[in-house]
C-alpha cells in the first residue's frame, strides 16, 4: 500500500438517541463532538438517525405486505392476456 493516501482510522461512537443506542467502532469519519465512553477514554461522536436498534426491519416492527391482494389485482387488471413467455 501506499502511505499517505488513505484516510485515518480511528475509534468514533456512533449514537441512536432515538432508541438510546451507542455503538463504539472504528471509522474514518470526522466529528467535532466528544462523549465520554464506559472505558473513560473520550471518543469522537457521530449521531445517526436510523441504526440496527431503531429500524423497522431489524426490530420486527415492519408492516406484513399482502402479496396475495396484489397477484389478484394483477389477475384482475390484465387477466389472461398477459402473454406467457418461457
Amino acid at each position: 500500500m501506499r502511505h499517505g493516501i488513505h484516510p485515518e482510522s480511528r475509534p468514533v461512537v456512533f449514537r441512536d438517541r432515538a432508541a438510546g443506542f451507542h455503538l463504539l467502532t472504528r471509522s474514518t469519519i470526522h466529528a467535532e463532538r466528544t462523549v465520554q465512553w464506559e472505558d473513560g477514554g473520550t471518543y469522537p461522536v457521530v449521531d445517526v438517525e436510523i441504526s440496527s436498534a431503531s429500524h423497522p426491519f431489524y426490530t420486527g416492527t415492519s408492516r406484513v405486505v399482502d402479496t396475495a391482494g396484489r397477484v389478484e389485482r394483477f389477475q384482475r387488471r390484465y387477466g389472461a392476456t398477459a402473454p406467457v413467455r418461457a
